[in-house]
């Protein structure tokens, strides 16, 4: 059991530049900027890495890192309004996560990268359509408690997209390649991917969906869709989906063992290992959405949810008596299932005083060929976080947060509870080749944050900038 508190002073501000209009006879500007950015500093009582828990689970404040994005727009064929013209606009995002003095990578460029770059197109054969060529990004909003998108598409794709919209109804449609970003690297992994520039880790990953939302005057939102994955089968291509028949069983493939095993019973055959069969993947992302407000205190309800097969992964590496040997593990990892449920409730408590925000999290984690081992591969967790904000002035306010959260194991033991936890765990007896790695298949976490915020334009607990001198605790049974 342990008591977890630090001292948190963050400035956390969203950057919006657009140029304005003086008058209709003005030409408007062509180019455009908006952004993100949050810096913090948080002194961490106990050491550590100076964020008060392990993930977002428990709320973003004090438990994220820094983060920056800029877009850049430019005007290429500017629209007139009011008038169904042709249009065409460039857009790039450039977003990364550290600054000098914030984090161990000490503001290094390489922890950036140019995430998003497209180009739109509106009414060209089509009105009231808009055609988008590049990455193809695109979510029906956010959780901003968790800082999460549940409901999300195309976010590894590059293509092409087709999206309707008129004010009863919004109709998206796209179709591309998942390639580089399943077989490579991606957005969370772009230090990794500035080491290793000129790797050819891709194999063509065929993708298409899209998902419809229907408006109900400004009150009532609901949609749904969906996204799937095919993977061909590559002969000689080794990124393309093979399977190794060597792999006899999981327990051998999660221990890498499958090596020794096949070498133990066929001695002196090593030049003989079975080359891999080539197989076909798919994979798929379901979504759905719910938005309803604008009645008495409730300015505003959002309820997300998505269901995802993870795409198979492609192969890993073991080395027994100095020799390497290349398994192929599509159907080792090919039954991964993700859950996900989230809900963010806006409510005015007292007009132009009092704000709360309450966020609902729910996951489950499963994994058909793993039922052995535990891991968060196969894992449920839940989640509340409820923000208060009182407004002493239009600029200065007073903010709460709590959270309660817990997480469960499915496999057995995933954490440790107890320092000497080998004295609580399996009759203390040691077992070094064990598939748990603590004494408890639980753990439940609760936070407490509280402190000043200054937001210079006002009221709003999601008006940017803001400023925060806030205090945090938190409780974990780990």
């Amino acid at each position: 059991m342990t008591m977890r508190h630090g001292l948190g002073c963050g400035a956390l501000c969203a950057i919006v530049l657009t140029a304005g209009v003086a008058g209709a006879e003005t030409t408007r500007d062509r180019a455009s900027a908006g952004g993100y950015f949050r810096i913090m500093t948080r002194p961490d009582f106990q050491g550590g890495n100076s964020r008060l828990g392990f993930w977002n689970l428990y709320g973003r404040l004090l438990n994220e890192g820094p983060w920056a994005a800029l877009e850049l727009k430019l005007d290429l064929l500017q629209p007139t309004p009011g008038r169904q013209e042709t249009w065409t606009s460039l857009h790039a995002k450039i977003e990364g996560g550290s600054f000098f003095n914030t984090d161990p990578q000490q503001g290094w460029l390489g922890a950036y990268g140019i995430t998003q770059l497209y180009v739109k197109a509106g009414n060209v054969l089509l009105r009231d359509v808009t055609w988008q060529v590049g990455t193809l990004h695109s979510y029906f909003g956010d959780l901003g408690l968790y800082d999460l998108r549940p409901a999300e598409l195309f976010f590894d794709t590059v293509g092409l997209s087709a999206r309707y919209n008129s004010e009863r109804l919004e109709l998206y449609l796209g179709a591309g390649d998942a390639g580089y970003f399943v077989r490579g690297v991606g957005i969370n992994d772009i230090a990794r991917a500035a080491a290793r520039v000129g790797t050819s880790e891709y194999n063509t990953v065929f993708t298409g969906g899209g998902y419809a939302r229907l408006r109900f005057g400004g009150k009532l939102e609901l949609g749904g869709g969906g996204q799937a994955y095919v993977e061909p089968k590559v002969r000689g291509n080794r990124f393309a989906p093979y399977q190794s028949p060597a792999i006899a069983s999981y327990e051998d493939f999660y221990r890498g063992e499958v090596a020794q095993r096949w070498v133990d019973a066929n001695p002196g055959l090593e030049d003989l290992f079975p080359r891999p069969e080539p197989r076909q993947s798919f994979s798929y992302k379901l979504i759905a959405y719910l938005g309803f407000g604008g009645v008495g205190p409730l300015r505003w309800n959002n309820l997300f949810a998505s269901y995802r097969l993870r795409h198979p992964d492609n192969f890993k590496t073991e080395t027994y008596q100095g020799r390497d040997y290349t398994l192929y593990i599509k159907e080792q990892t090919d039954q991964r299932y993700e859950l996900l449920v989230g809900n963010e409730t806006q409510l005015v408590l007292v007009p132009e005083r009092l704000d709360a925000v309450l966020g609902l999290l729910f996951g489950d984690d499963k994994n058909a060929d793993n039922t052995i081992a535990a891991g968060e591969d196969n894992r449920t967790f839940y989640s509340a976080v409820l923000r208060l904000q009182l407004y002493l002035t239009p600029t200065v306010h007073l903010l709460t947060e709590s959270s309660g959260a817990r997480e469960l194991s499915k496999n057995g033991r995933l954490w440790r509870e107890h320092h000497d936890s080998l004295f609580a765990n399996d009759g203390q007896v040691a077992d070094s080749r064990g598939l748990q790695f603590g004494d408890t298949d639980q753990r439940t976490t609760w936070q407490l944050k509280a402190g000043v915020v200054l937001n210079p334009l006002g009221l709003g607990i999601f008006t940017r900038p803001s400023l925060r001198l806030l205090y945090g605790l938190q409780y974990a049974n780990v």
